[in-house]
């Protein structure tokens, strides 16, 4: 006997069961009267299960998840799908427009949820995002990239004492698990309130695309909807074990002057390694940078030139314990 599955209905679309649908979502009008619209796909499976939210951008310049979720909408046939997918490869048109990772009144979109329709743009835009897409998904991933003059390493970000997320992001099987509460205003924070599990994944840096990070979200995607039961296969690449970090730190600068790392993303190092150097401007080492205690490098800085305070290296605590 066949499940029968009614069409899906979001902003006034209808999406039949075992098809895909591309619209744009009105959201707000520039100063020009020049509509801003979020760009939707909907694909929706030709049976039944949970629906899965994929969204990125939020930060308009952090755009590795904008190809992620095109790979991912590529491979995915849904007549052999069960259940749903949302996915908004841009949910910060304007930010992605200017290269900026803000809104113009200079509000951050993940710190503006639950949001208002009486609100600032932000918090019109956090709250059409949240009515219309997150309330409706059972799971969502949510893709992130370092922020300006940074870099990470592939990492899902999660509450490890949230259980259900904590299982998802082992089967996402990124390189770095790394714990992270809930922010206030954050669309984890906003998502966690309405039952919905959250897998944020950060990797890369702003404004270009990383085809490694890329490849991993797309590969730990489908594994995600593969334990969900929304699809029958998983990618071909063999799956790792992650790095699971329960603790992070940022080295910051000891002294302003030029920096010089010695270590690269994802390497282990030791408790007081020497893993870079502050130089003047001729090359003469100000002050060496060790490491607090034996991790990973989670995320580094990309500017040589730093000022006396300045975020350099991240570094994560391993529990081989989880």
């Amino acid at each position: 006997m066949k499940h029968l599955v009614s069409p899906y209905l979001l902003a006034g679309h209808s999406i039949a069961p075992g098809s895909q649908k591309n619209f744009e979502l009105p959201a707000f009008r520039l100063p020009t009267q020049t509509m801003i619209s979020l760009p939707i796909s909907v694909i929706h499976g030709q049976k039944p299960g949970p629906t899965l939210g994929l969204c990125a951008a939020i930060h308009g310049n952090e755009i590795n998840g904008i190809e992620s979720i095109r790979r991912i909408t590529e491979k995915l046939d849904p007549k052999n799908l069960s259940g749903t997918v949302i996915c908004v490869p841009v949910v910060n048109v304007y930010g992605f427009m200017s290269d900026s990772r803000y809104l113009p009144d200079g509000r951050d979109l993940n710190r503006s949820f639950p949001g208002s329709n009486r609100g600032s743009m932000a918090s019109r835009l956090a709250f059409l995002f949240r009515t219309e897409v997150i309330e409706r998904c059972d799971h969502v991933i949510d893709f992130h990239t370092a922020s300006s003059g940074k870099k990470n390493h592939p990492q899902i970000r999660c509450d490890l004492t949230h259980q259900s997320s904590f299982n998802l992001a082992k089967v996402f099987a990124a390189p770095l698990i790394v714990h992270s509460k809930t922010i206030s205003g954050s669309l984890r924070e906003c998502a966690a309130s309405t039952d919905c599990s959250m897998l944020v994944y950060e990797s890369g840096e702003p404004s270009r695309f990383n085809q490694r990070s890329v490849q991993i979200a797309v590969e730990g995607c489908f594994r995600v909807m593969r334990r969900l039961k929304m699809v029958t296969k998983d990618p071909e690449a063999k799956k790792g074990k992650s790095v699971i970090c329960e603790e992070t730190r940022w080295i910051r600068a000891s002294r302003s002057g030029i920096f010089l790392s010695h270590v690269d993303l994802g390497d282990r190092v030791k408790n007081h390694q020497i893993i870079g150097s502050i130089n003047n401007i001729f090359g003469k080492p100000l002050s060496n940078i060790r490491s607090p205690y034996a991790g990973v490098l989670v995320g580094i800085s990309t500017h040589p030139s730093v000022h006396q305070g300045d975020a350099l290296i991240h570094i994560g605590k391993q529990n081989p314990s989880l």
